[in-house]
């Protein structure tokens, strides 16, 4: 026993002495392949790689993943790339919806200091087959957004395009950004009865908005909840709030709690104790106040600035550099 318990100290103090040495090495050459590799202006890809290295990589140092990798994919489900001009497309809405906005109201060293590193692209859609439910976009510790189903952008139907992916940018964006710095915890309160971890995705939009949520998957959790409500009042237009405000001050019951799809009978006394208009509204405030006592950001402003832009895409001028 003596014997052992001196070859596990030896052990301990040989490995303390490698590792002082090593850190008072000087670093020596990378292992990895670090030469600079020059774009191909042969390439058919160059236009975009180009785009992409001067407007992301160099200016943001972000690198903006079009051709997707498996290695940067989530391995269980069946995925494919997007197309070359899904990815011109994407790549250059990206710019004019999403950091262009930043950089004119928090100018570019925000993005810079609190952007995502990598933005992926993937083609198709992500299925779970148990739970019936599609990813739309991942966040991935303050480093990489990606987002799903490029290839099926419509840049004329704007109120799919948000629904798709710019909700889920914004969405994912809020993520980082509450990682770095926390969300008030009064937040977590205004709802904590009506969160459905798993069974969210069964709740019909009209239930969720009558309980204060501005999206089913709102109701799944709080932080969850806190990232919807900025999302949605960025991208979602004057009318759709209007209605969403309508819906949410009646009582509804779903026709099949298991099937959203079923629909919703209205009620004539609104039955769940929960006022959903004042709820909802009480949330914007507490992320209106949060985004500018620690982010030094005016949510109206950024909503505005969304809406004015996402309103005026004209396409072919913001794809000329890929012409």
């Amino acid at each position: 026993m003596k014997k052992n318990i001196f070859k596990i100290l030896l052990w301990q103090i040989t490995l303390l002495v490698a590792f002082t040495a090593c850190r008072n090495d000087e670093f020596t050459d990378s292992i990895f392949d670090t030469t600079e590799k020059p774009l191909d202006p042969n390439s058919y890809t160059y236009k975009l790689d180009k785009f992409l290295y001067d407007n992301y990589l160099m200016t943001y140092n972000l690198e903006f993943k079009y051709k997707m990798e498996d290695i940067a994919s989530p391995i269980y489900y069946n995925l494919v790339p997007t197309s070359y001009e899904k990815s011109c497309q994407m790549a250059a809405l990206v710019k004019y919806l999403w950091f262009d906005v930043y950089d004119k109201l928090a100018g570019v060293n925000f993005l810079k200091s609190n952007g995502p590193r990598i933005i992926h692209l993937i083609g198709s859609p992500a299925y779970n087959p148990t739970s019936g439910t599609m990813i739309l976009g991942l966040a991935e510790g303050n480093i990489k957004v990606s987002l799903f189903r490029v290839n099926d952008l419509n840049y004329k139907n704007v109120e799919d395009m948000n629904e798709k992916y710019f909700k889920t940018m914004h969405h994912e964006f809020a993520h980082i950004l509450h990682q770095k710095k926390t969300y008030p915890k009064d937040f977590n309160l205004l709802s904590y009865k009506d969160y459905h971890p798993i069974g969210w995705q069964n709740r019909h939009e009209n239930v969720a908005l009558s309980l204060g949520f501005a999206s089913p998957y709102g109701g799944s959790q709080t932080r969850e909840d806190f990232v919807e409500i900025i999302a949605n009042y960025i991208v979602k237009t004057d009318e759709w709030w209007d209605k969403a405000y309508d819906i949410a001050s009646k009582g509804w019951e779903q026709i099949d709690r298991n099937r959203p799809e079923a629909g919703v009978i209205l009620l004539k006394n609104d039955e769940d104790g929960v006022d959903g208009v004042a709820v909802l509204k009480q949330k914007i405030e507490i992320c209106k106040d949060w985004l500018q006592t620690q982010w030094n950001l005016d949510l109206d402003e950024i909503r505005n600035e969304v809406q004015t832009r996402q309103t005026n895409i004209v396409i072919d001028e913001l794809t000329k550099p890929f012409k």
